[in-house]
């Protein structure tokens, strides 16, 4: 049985995974030397060589990856770059307490449809060790605060901005696509000298000759990007284009699906894109329905049963011809919606106290239900109207809303971690052997 982590990210399954040990591949004892030091830690060979199998087995057996060197110095990467972001929240004082863990690795049960026991037994089936696969859920929450409090703590959206891109989706012939992009970064110094920038662009220049000869796109970006997610293929999901790094969406005007990109200069360094695909957007409907009640509160004066006696009264006056407006108009102990005969504005079921929505859902039109008990006390309703409304407008704005914000949670997230690297003492030792060995 495939276990389901549907909360964590791709990086974080791979983790997981690694703690699936294969009895016949680890039998050896092999020397432990070290790969790199980071900080005031090391990333051992040995953590490093099971990684690295635990990705090619998540891949499968079709997956193609670059050469065993290129690929050791991705991976190694990416295992500095996680161990620099639990040094920063370790110093910092974040901590992920037991409680925290111990509701995650419920929640991860309950999403696979087991008791937490079943799913430690299911897990030792699989040979992974329960006690190391819950502490790697906890470095994947851990890093997830220090991402949280490092960036996205800091992100804001001003609703100027958001009127803004809303103005310009209006502009745009192509509001309603989405694309499927993939990329490839060749990455820069922050401070690049001349050397190095003709050295990205050569390397990025073969890149794009072989993406031009035909080559597959995904096999490329495994082999020669750096970017975070290049073992996925450099794959970015279906964005719309404002949800895009200015540097893709600008290009985006004049290409279809299959095309290349233009090299283009980030912060971080050089990208090649290639839209995958392409998809439009659809119109946003939603259940609305507009209604009226009479609420009745209990108190020290009025018991429960004082409050079932007065509505039952008020329902059955209602139904023999009075007027429902007037009832709730001098009766109700609402005073939002008294002032209006009860009435309620448009709104979503889902959007309601669920005694409320669920009584809702049983009456038909005009029909006035039996006295019900909410949180708010006891309510006669009224359903007047249903409808599917078109909530695009709603919705866009929403949309924009985590569009900008996405963008920029991704984009200074790739920055603080570049920062990150650079301000901090990493010793890459694969590295330094593979340039002493050069000729």
């Amino acid at each position: 049985m495939k276990i389901v982590t549907p909360t964590l990210t791709k990086l974080a399954q791979a983790l997981l995974l690694s703690l699936a040990l294969n009895g016949a591949a680890y039998a050896e004892i092999l020397i432990d030397t070290i790969a790199a030091v980071v900080e005031d830690s090391v990333i051992t060979e040995n953590e490093l060589l099971q990684r690295m199998a635990v990705i090619r087995a998540q891949a499968g057996d079709q997956a193609q990856f670059p050469s065993d060197d290129i690929f050791t110095e991705q991976v190694l990467n990416r295992m500095i770059s996680e161990r620099l972001q639990m040094t920063w929240g370790e110093r910092r004082g974040i901590e992920i307490d037991q409680p925290a863990l111990d509701r995650a690795m419920q929640g991860l049960a309950e999403r696979n449809r087991m008791t937490l026991e079943e799913f430690r037994q299911t897990l030792l089936k699989q040979r992974i060790n329960y006690i190391a696969f819950r502490e790697q859920v906890r470095t994947e929450m851990f890093i997830g605060q220090v991402r949280r409090r490092a960036v996205e703590s800091k992100i804001q959206v001003s609703d100027q901005e958001i009127n803004t891109l809303l103005e310009q989706q209006q502009k745009n012939p192509s509001i309603d696509l989405e694309y499927r992009i993939a990329h490839i970064l060749i990455q820069l110094p922050i401070d690049p000298t001349p050397e190095q920038l003709q050295q990205a662009r050569t390397k990025i220049n073969e890149v794009e000759q072989l993406a031009q000869k035909g080559d597959s796109f995904t096999q490329l970006a495994i082999s020669y990007s750096q970017s975070q997610d290049a073992l996925e293929g450099g794959d970015l999901g279906w964005r719309n284009r404002d949800q895009l790094p200015a540097i893709f969406s600008d290009q985006l005007g004049n290409m279809a699906a299959g095309d290349l990109s233009k090299i283009v200069r980030s912060p971080n360094g050089l990208h090649l894109f290639k839209i995958i695909d392409t998809r439009g957007n659809e119109t946003v409907l939603i259940a609305q329905m507009r209604s009226r009640h009479i609420l009745l509160r209990t108190n020290a004066v009025r018991s429960d049963a004082d409050a079932l006696r007065d509505l039952t009264s008020l329902r059955t006056r209602i139904i023999n011809g009075a007027d429902f407006s007037e009832l709730a108009r001098a009766n109700s102990d609402d005073p939002g919606t008294a002032v209006n005969g009860g009435a309620l504005d448009w709104v979503a079921p889902d959007a309601l106290a669920p005694a409320f929505r669920d009584t809702a859902a049983k009456l038909s039109i005009g029909q006035v239900s039996e006295p019900f008990k909410s949180r708010f006390g006891w309510h006669i309703l009224e359903v007047l109207e249903r409808r599917q409304h078109d909530n695009s407008k709603d919705a866009q704005r929403e949309a924009a809303r985590n569009t900008i914000r996405q963008r920029k949670v991704e984009e200074e997230t790739d920055l603080w971690i570049r920062q990150l690297v650079d301000e901090s003492y990493v010793d890459n030792r694969l590295l330094t052997d593979a340039s002493s060995k050069a000729p």
